[in-house]
């Protein structure tokens, strides 16, 4: 099969989508099946075989982030060329525009995939936040009736989508790429950010953004450490609010504890996962929560706000802890799995068993099946 992927970001940016689509092309290919990527350009950015990148300017309130410019003159030939079975866009907006455009024109198959809760995205927006967030939630259901099939990663996702279009909604995650998680260093933290043996390592990993409620983290953290303070929290990423946070930390005397290491390649990401003790996640905006799934795969038990699709990620009880979000429940979580060494073994266990109920590899083949269903669906339209 030959699929086309229209997205607002990829690589050399970082982000959830963008792990998503990394993750969903390599078991595509490793299938079979060939997978052509069409998206923004970034300064230095290296050549890829199979994706095709636009000119692009950066966003007004988040530089690192840049927008396509979603014309080529080039482009209804290389479709046309390419041959595709079907077009998979992972945004309404911009690049997911074009490529519904292209579906439309060439009679092709639009599948989308509904990565981001958009409504609670807004404050990137430099103005007119109130009704920006009522246009940008009518301008994707709307997106979401141009397609054949919207796929949701999260069943709660599902729910709340699927009043609000006509389009068939398919609850399908992201996969989790388990074999990355079998050559580990869990001693690499440690060594690299000279954390002693004895102090036990939270660990969060996500875009520094307000969306992400990292602030509760900070506030629920210096509770923890009040009560252990033999602890350390390590935050993994980078994005708009990371100077403010630092500041948060600092003010609020945790700063020898609180660790930003930035943006890192991705074998130091998946250490970091090993070699921290407990996994912490506060944001409610998740439309599935990818890291918490890797967390599981690398055998990382979790405490996280119960919204959304974290909701799902975690097995209150079996792999982590599910909160409302309130601080004294989440300190109370977390303190519980720090401070009972036997559960915490236990639920590390089960993170390894449930972790591979959504394997990457188990992901795409459903994947395939689901394209398959809309070509036919497609094809049964025409002859009927």
């Amino acid at each position: 099969m030959r699929i086309g992927m229209f997205t607002d970001s990829y690589k050399p940016y970082t982000s959830g989508v963008v792990r998503s689509i990394e993750t969903t092309k390599a078991k595509l290919t490793e299938l079979g099946h060939e997978v052509y990527i069409f998206a923004p350009n970034y300064p230095n950015c290296e050549e890829e075989d199979g994706v095709f990148r636009f000119a692009s300017v950066p966003t007004p309130t988040y530089p690192d982030f840049s927008i396509a410019l979603p014309f080529s003159l080039n482009l209804n030939a290389t479709v046309k060329r390419l041959d595709l079975d079907i077009i998979h866009v992972h945004s309404p907006f911009s690049m997911g525009l074009l490529g519904s455009r292209c579906a439309k024109r060439f009679d092709i198959p639009l599948v989308f995939t509904y990565h981001t809760m958009y409504d609670r995205y807004v404050h990137y927006l430099p103005f007119a936040q109130g009704i920006s967030k009522k246009v940008v939630l009518k301008l994707s259901c709307n997106f979401c009736n141009r397609c054949d099939l919207v796929i949701a990663p999260t069943n709660i996702v599902r729910q709340i989508i699927a009043p609000n279009v006509v389009t068939k909604v398919k609850a399908l995650p992201t996969g989790i790429e388990i074999g990355e998680f079998t050559r580990l260093d869990r001693q690499w933290l440690r060594q690299q950010y000279q954390i002693p043996a004895e102090k036990k390592i939270l660990l969060h990993l996500g875009r520094l953004g307000k969306e992400k409620n990292i602030g509760f983290l900070l506030q629920a953290y210096q509770r923890i450490r009040a009560a252990e303070p033999e602890t350390v929290l390590v935050i993994v990423g980078d994005g708009p609010d990371r100077e403010s946070l630092e500041a948060q930390a600092q003010e609020m005397g945790l700063s020898p504890a609180v660790i930003f290491t930035g943006t890192m390649p991705r074998e130091q990401v998946v250490n970091c996962y090993a070699g921290a003790d407990l996994f912490v996640f506060a944001s409610t905006t998740e439309t599935q929560g990818l890291v918490l799934g890797e967390a599981k795969a690398a055998g990382l038990p979790a405490v996280a706000v119960k919204a959304l699709g974290a909701a799902e990620m975690v097995n209150d009880g079996i792999d982590g802890f599910l909160t409302p979000l309130l601080l004294e429940d989440f300190t109370v979580r977390v303190l519980q799995l720090l401070q009972d060494d036997q559960l915490r073994q236990k639920m590390a266990e089960n993170c390894l068993v449930e972790a591979e109920k959504i394997s990457s590899l188990n992901m795409a083949k459903k994947l395939i099946e689901a394209y398959e269903g809309v070509i036919h669906d497609k094809q049964c339209r025409h002859v009927g």
